[in-house]
């Protein structure tokens, strides 16, 4: 049996929203991106098993509300998923079916059908945030005397004043900078490309100068990126992986000397401090949901938590991977769903 002209229509629909449509229109960030991998290349891996479904019988009725909602119960009894991660991948699917409908007409009732699928109920989550001393101390690790210290401080410390999401940090490139001015300044690109600007206080300012002089010398290209890897050169960025990896070193230096700084530490936690503390300092949480580029404000809602729980220790201490070029695959007679749709394969 031969694949049909739908199911290979289909299979490329998916190839190109993976890998052409998300990269560009959705969000360049890499977690971002294979999130979205992750969530159809699960679902293909769910037809395939528990529904027998090949190149020869795969068709739009694949796409279901039935099978959606079955997958989703799948993903969570099979795969342990929390009700938060099953609502992500929810949504990595109402974003592809909306693309498909958006391609091609005949398909546009499968997303209007999945938009009436219920998200899971979730518990919302305490988050654990770090007193300003505990940031301090944390500050103070990194050995200056090394050119890899100094990076890291500056790397540090601009996610900590800034608040920003480490990719957005990762992605800045030295045409985004603005550190010569009045009010110094940096421009990020933020989910969905949404840009914002962020300005610098005096201490970010002054170590941000000191790595570009010793790490981009007198004429920084513009399009390289500040926080560059050391393998790829300066228009290769640094890793999150890489990033995280050095915090953690300096979390375990840093927690010897103070108990509040968590041996788990990455970066997304320096954010989350960033923002309790703007509340402890009376900002108004409008500016810092702005700040932090949030959506909705629901979402800044979560920094109250912290606040609640180390206002007055705070306040008493301080003044102030994969290849994305995926091979199409639905030519194969003898390929799995999987390789015909040009996914990872996910059975269980």
């Amino acid at each position: 049996m031969r694949a049909s002209d739908e199911s290979v229509r289909i299979a490329r629909f998916i190839n190109t929203f993976l890998n052409e449509y998300v990269p560009i229109q959705k969000s360049k960030s890499d977690h971002t991106m294979r999130s979205y991998h992750y969530a159809i290349s699960l679902y293909i891996g769910f037809l395939e098993t528990e529904k027998g479904i090949c190149p020869e019988n795969f068709s739009g009725e694949c796409f279901s509300v039935s099978y959606i909602e079955e997958w989703l119960v799948w993903i969570a009894e099979k795969r342990g998923c929390s009700p938060e991660t099953c609502n992500n991948r929810l949504a990595s699917m109402r974003a592809f079916l909306k693309y498909l409908g958006n391609r091609d007409i005949s398909y546009l009732y499968l997303s209007q059908a999945a938009s009436s699928i219920e998200r899971r109920k979730e518990i919302r989550k305490k988050v654990s945030g770090m007193s300003k001393k505990a940031v301090q101390i944390f500050l103070s690790t990194p050995n200056i005397s090394t050119k890899t210290g100094r990076r890291d401080l500056a790397l540090m410390i601009t996610l900590y004043s800034t608040a920003a999401r480490i990719d957005e940090i990762l992605s800045l490139k030295v045409e985004q900078m603005r550190l010569d001015v009045g009010k110094p300044y940096i421009t990020v690109i933020g989910k969905n490309g949404k840009i914002r600007t962020l300005y610098l206080l005096p201490q970010a300012i002054a170590h941000l100068k000191k790595y570009m002089d010793e790490h981009h010398g007198e004429k920084p290209d513009a399009g390289a990126y500040v926080f560059y890897s050391r393998n790829a050169g300066r228009f290769g960025k640094m890793s999150q992986m890489a990033v995280n990896k050095r915090l953690a070193i300096y979390a375990e230096i840093a927690h010897e000397i103070c108990g509040e700084v968590p041996l788990d530490l990455h970066a997304h936690r320096l954010r989350h401090a960033k923002a309790s503390h703007w509340l402890e300092d009376g900002m108004n949480i409008v500016q810092i949901s702005f700040l932090l580029g949030h959506e909705q404000l629901q979402t800044t809602m979560i920094y109250l938590d912290i606040t609640t729980e180390h206002e007055a220790k705070a306040l008493a201490t301080l003044e102030d991977e994969n290849d994305k070029s995926v091979s199409k695959k639905w030519k194969n007679p003898r390929s799995s769903l999987s390789d015909f749709c040009g996914v990872r394969s996910m059975k269980m």
